[in-house]
């Protein structure tokens, strides 16, 4: 079974309750199509969505027009006309700042939500604005590349798809994101908003600066006449442990910039961590090595599968 006959498929098993959701009776919007906004067009045409998709340059139109990100794209605001829903999928610094033009083209009734890895900020950004049904939202999924080219089917299924209401969140809103996120196979959790930027500090924009950290180490401690041969051993694990620091550092520094006190203590954590590690191989005190080593072992599949309900709201 293909990736769009996956999604589809998904969508099906979680109607039956007779209402129809936002989505599949108004247009939804796009604004960007980079790997978020680009690969949710691909599934949301996949389950018959009417899909349209604000852009900033031609050029990227084109593109999405040749890749079918979209049923529509444009540079116009005006493709925005009708949308009943609307994801803001543009970088943080565009998504905290965002332009006179794409405000005034929000449709007044439609819900708005956004992809961005901060919430805090977002929410300060886009949550008092007056006739704007906002829902703060974010699909932890994701690849090393971005773009136009970036965006593939399937990307959000069975990732978790995180919400941050707030108290004046719109209910049947937020209804409409989590119909989203689950019709392309996303998995439903709310929290609070400095939960969850603690949260991802932890387990999305440390690891960025981590793994950048391990290509910069091995970079430098293989000058000279080790470079080819560090360079010539490096193989899956080496790959497994950088791949998210060897990705779009545009997107490393703003989540950084704007996630900063909870990153600074994300690297604190860590740098403890590191010490203790260090201090265990300075003494060979190798049992206890096997100890931390077995710990984590044990650690490592709660964070990769974590148990529970497909959807849930978690405390804070």
């Amino acid at each position: 079974m293909g990736p769009r006959r996956e999604v589809a498929g998904m969508a099906n098993q979680r109607q039956g309750d007779g209402a129809v959701p936002l989505w599949q009776h108004r247009p939804v919007g796009l604004v960007g199509l980079g790997l978020i906004g680009g690969s949710l067009g691909l599934d949301l045409q996949a389950l018959g969505a009417d899909v349209r998709a604000l852009v900033h340059r031609e050029s990227t139109a084109a593109r999405a027009r040749e890749r079918g990100l979209a049923g529509t794209v444009s540079t116009d605001p005006a493709v925005l006309d009708d949308c009943g829903l609307v994801v803001i999928a543009l970088p943080l610094d565009r998504l905290l700042a965002p332009d006179p033009a794409l405000l005034a083209a929000l449709p007044g009734d439609a819900v708005v939500t956004d992809v961005g890895s901060v919430k805090g900020p977002v929410l300060e950004a886009w949550g008092q604005r007056p006739g704007i049904r906002f829902v703060a939202s974010h699909p932890m999924a994701g690849t090393a590349a971005a773009g136009v080219e970036a965006g593939e089917a399937g990307l959000f299924r069975d990732r978790p798809w995180v919400a941050t209401p707030v108290a004046g969140t719109d209910p049947a809103a937020l209804a409409a994101v989590r119909e989203l996120a689950e019709a392309v196979g996303g998995r439903w959790l709310t929290c609070a908003p400095a939960d969850h930027d603690a949260a991802v500090a932890l387990i999305s924009h440390l690891p960025v600066l981590v793994s950048a950290a391990l290509i910069g180490t091995a970079d430098r401690g293989g000058e000279g006449p080790l470079a080819a041969l560090v360079r010539g051993l490096a193989s899956s694990g080496f790959a497994d442990t950088t791949r998210v620091g060897g990705g779009n550092p545009d997107l490393g520094t703003l989540m950084a910039r704007h996630n900063r006190e909870a990153l600074l203590a994300a690297l604190a954590l860590y740098r403890r961590e590191i010490a203790a590690l260090e201090q265990l191989v300075q003494a060979g005190d190798w049992p206890e090595l096997h100890r931390f080593l077995h710990r984590t072992h044990d650690l490592r599949p709660a964070f990769l599968e974590p148990p529970g309900p497909a959807s849930q709201e978690l405390p804070g």
